[in-house]
């Protein structure tokens, strides 16, 4: 149900966006023609590997890695303007990062289509309706592959309002987002880190049989997380939230039709934070108390704090 919601919101949301501020310009929507080659193309390699490996995790694999060159190549076709220059770059570093954390996670092996998969995509087999091969294949090709491997590019098309018909040069608003651009990279790199060492602790005293003490009720809730449940997921929004705003001083626009990547990755990560929460609440008994007094991105205000 919500993975058929969410693939009306891609084909609604992009024909409901073009009537948002000024139209895309020729130039514009010659390089979107282009780019929805090159995203089918991606697609259908993901599915061909993940139908072949039993692997569905192969989107996971390009998510931080494709929306690289689809930002250098945009500024490539728009001159190398500047402001999609510093774009590029801001991506580039995302990327970068994002890669790193799950490359030591197990995700990437030289034979690239092998590595870890989501835990959430064999949870999700496991259902009734996905054990029918043919439903899942469906399933795996039109969401997993194409929904996904579309919101991977809809979110870098910002870059693209830079080509509006009125150029407007780089100025201090463009360099605040950047630095909130990198302030939001550097915090969820310390979130994810904390919930790396943490889950790591806890496998070494289950291994070692050692007294789990704080690691007992088996999910992170300290640093970030005492604050959020899913302060990653917060800023990896936020920091595409603020791709969208440079499309704001590129156009003078607060609302325009490149604001489709932000609403998308929004959808996705309630849906997605949904889904994996249903499954911690079931496998750990103290996850329903926490989910009360922790808000899901955003703190709650005048509420205690979990204790460490």
């Amino acid at each position: 149900k919500t993975a058929v919601i969410l693939m009306i919101t891609l084909v609604t949301i992009p024909f409901a966006s073009f009537y948002i501020g000024t139209n895309p310009n020729q130039l514009q929507i010659d390089i979107l023609k282009e780019m929805a080659w090159a995203v089918s193309a991606v697609s259908i390699v993901c599915f061909l590997l993940g139908e072949i490996t039993r692997n569905n995790s192969q989107v996971d694999k390009i998510w931080s890695v494709v929306p690289i060159p689809y930002a250098w190549y945009m500024t490539y076709r728009g001159s190398w303007n500047s402001r999609m220059i510093l774009m590029s770059i801001l991506i580039t570093i995302w990327g970068c990062r994002l890669t790193y954390n799950f490359a030591r996670r197990g995700a990437y092996r030289w034979k690239f289509w092998e590595g870890e998969e989501d835990y959430r995509w064999a949870v999700l087999r496991q259902n009734k309706i996905f054990q029918n091969k043919v439903v899942w294949a469906l399933f795996d090709l039109l969401f997993i592959c194409f929904y996904q491997n579309g919101i991977i590019f809809v979110i870098t098309v910002p870059i693209l309002a830079s080509l509006s018909a009125k150029y407007v040069p780089l100025s201090i608003y463009d360099f605040i987002l950047a630095a909130v651009h990198i302030l939001l990279i550097i915090t969820e790199f310390v979130a994810d880190q904390q919930q790396f060492d943490y889950q790591n602790e806890k496998h070494r005293r289950i291994a070692k049989k050692e007294d789990l003490k704080d690691y007992k009720d088996g999910f992170c809730r300290i640093g970030l997380w005492k604050y959020s449940r899913h302060p990653n997921y917060a800023c990896e929004q936020g920091s595409w939230i603020v791709v969208y705003l440079f499309s704001v001083v590129a156009t003078g626009e607060w609302l325009n039709w490149t604001v489709i990547g932000a609403v998308l990755l929004v959808i996705l990560f309630k849906s997605s934070s949904d889904f994996s929460e249903g499954i911690s609440v079931k496998k750990y008994p103290k996850y329903a108390e926490y989910q009360k007094t922790v808000g899901r991105f955003i703190p709650k205000l005048f509420t205690k704090v979990q204790k460490e």
